[in-house]
């Protein structure tokens, strides 16, 4: 089984976990983590993902998050396939609603070969599509539970 994690969901340990959703979120996200270290899951993910962390302002969400992708990706999209094999999916992605970075991560989520995409954006959970199931961390790991 392979994941793919947007920014939303590799920055939620960082968040302000004094409410209960983040705070739940984030445990779900690190169990994941753990998950895909354990070689449990393969973990999916692209140039979009490498692109949001970077432009992170804090070192110490950056770095790890960076080190994270580069040390356990199985499945990498580079950018130089974006205008040959992403950006009429990408496109068809935006035509519903879907913001474009979003959208990025969707198309190549689905390029992958991902069985799912994992995300804490409310908005993004909206979009459905048989090629590939969106799910918030907590959802996934009851998923994986049953």
């Amino acid at each position: 089984m392979k994941v793919y994690l947007d920014n939303c969901c590799y920055n939620r340990p960082y968040d302000d976990q004094s409410y209960m959703k983040i705070s739940l979120e984030a445990q779900a996200k690190l169990k994941i983590q753990n998950m895909i270290k354990n070689n449990e899951i393969e973990l999916a993910s692209s140039f979009m993902s490498r692109y949001e962390a970077n432009q992170s302002p804090y070192e110490l969400r950056k770095t790890p998050i960076i080190q994270f992708i580069d040390t356990n990706t199985s499945s990498y999209i580079p950018s130089d396939i974006y205008e040959t094999k992403l950006k009429g999916s990408v496109n068809e992605i935006m035509a519903t609603g879907v913001k474009y970075k979003d959208a990025v991560h969707v198309a190549c989520a689905i390029y992958a070969g991902a069985d799912y995409l994992l995300t804490t954006d409310m908005r993004l959970l909206k979009y459905h599509t048989d090629k590939i199931k969106l799910l918030n961390p907590i959802d996934f790991i009851a998923e994986m539970e049953v």
